[in-house]
């Protein structure tokens, strides 16, 4: 059995460690983190030109047409360099929605904007606080038009387009279960859409309330089909966002590993000492078992295994556990100067505190593993 990637896909990873070393060092994030811009948008560029923005985007509506484990290694080398792109809200979850519910001409239409990076998609469907479910949903549709509020919405600032869940069908949107939600279109640039930027722990992924006012909409998919389509492209996101946390995760141990091995205390290397030699081993524990899960889920997400829905909240917690775990020590280890603005163990510890509320809490995806994995059980004993 093959545990790991193929030699062309590790090849891709290191060309696209490159670029990123390039294009993407600390100053650059630094500059979207203190500046007006939401994103670093010649990067973007740079991206789309390398393909990235098109990897799993087939090629006959403008991608490059690969598959969504050369996807998860790019992943990975984005949240390596915490890059300061919407890439997560247009490649994992507008594009996804795309290609899992869109028709012919939708595909036709915005696929080929997002891969060459000359749109932007996000995804708005949080309504308030707590793990979201139907009956939360209010905002809704009634004669093609939407009205309601969607907060907070990724990188909403800087969409042109947003997948919105909203009600619909059953008494104009009455209705309470999951056949109420349907997804539409939103073209952001148009009448009835009020966007606000939100603060938020890390500018660099921006958050954004957005208010509709009989804002005009296109349906995507069947009407009541909203709640079961999110649940799966939710799954596949989380799996790619998982890898994005597997490489700050990765780059904040090696951060630390480096500083341990440079800074001198009493005449020696502060990783000699016992309690620094226990911190790096526990951050290396953690992502290494975020690393397990991760290629377990890749390989559920390419094989359209059935595994898929317990394999995504596996990464996605233990990603998520690993990233905050070694951003957090990242800055321990630094001591006293790994607090101040100096020095760049700030950029990861926002990043992953950021990206651990992304697509829903860590308690959310606690919750749903424990479900899952228990309805699985009930299913293999019966």
């Amino acid at each position: 059995m093959n545990l790991d990637f193929s030699e062309e896909q590790k090849a891709l990873k290191d060309q696209v460690r490159r670029f990123l070393d390039a294009r993407c060092p600390p100053s650059a994030v630094r500059t979207i983190l203190e500046g007006a811009e939401p994103f670093d948008r010649a990067l973007y560029a740079g991206l789309a030109e390398l393909g990235v923005l098109g990897a799993a985007i087939p090629e006959e509506y403008g991608g490059v047409g690969l598959s969504h484990l050369e996807l998860c290694v790019l992943a990975e080398e984005l949240g390596r360099a915490l890059a300061p792109v919407p890439a997560a809200s247009s490649l994992y979850l507008a594009a996804e929605f795309l290609l899992q519910a869109g028709s012919e001409a939708q595909k036709k239409d915005w696929l080929p904007r997002l891969a060459n990076g000359k749109a932007v998609g996000t995804f708005a469907f949080v309504e308030g606080q707590g793990r979201m479910t139907p009956d939360k949903i209010q905002a809704v549709v009634t004669n093609g038009r939407l009205s309601g509020v969607k907060s907070p919405v990724a990188d909403g600032d800087a969409a042109d387009m947003a997948i919105v869940a909203a009600r619909s069908g059953n008494a104009n949107g009455s209705g309470r279960g999951e056949q109420a939600i349907s997804l539409f279109i939103v073209d952001l640039a148009g009448p009835g859409v009020v966007r606000e930027t939100l603060k938020s722990i890390d500018p660099t992924r921006s958050q954004t309330k957005i208010t509709f006012d009989n804002a005009p909409v296109e349906p995507l998919g069947n009407e009541g089909d909203g709640w079961h389509v999110t649940t799966q492209v939710m799954d596949r996101a989380a799996i790619l966002m998982a890898f994005e946390q597997l490489g700050g995760a990765d780059r904040a141990l090696e951060m630390a590993r480096d500083y341990a091995l440079e800074r001198m205390a009493f005449g020696r290397p502060i990783g000699s000492f016992q309690a620094i030699k226990h911190m790096l081993a526990d951050m290396y524990v953690s992502a290494t078992l975020a690393r397990s899960n991760c290629y377990y889920a890749a390989w559920a997400l390419a094989s359209g295994a059935v595994e898929l829905p317990v394999a995504a909240a596996t990464a996605r917690v233990s990603a998520t556990t690993a990233f905050q775990h070694c951003a957090k020590n990242n800055i321990q280890v630094h001591g006293g100067m790994g607090f101040t603005w100096a020095f760049d163990c700030h950029l990861f510890y926002r990043r992953s505190n950021a990206l651990a509320l992304a697509l829903g809490s860590l308690s959310t995806w606690e919750s749903l593993l424990i479900e899952r994995m228990s309805a699985g059980n009930l299913e293999a004993a019966s």
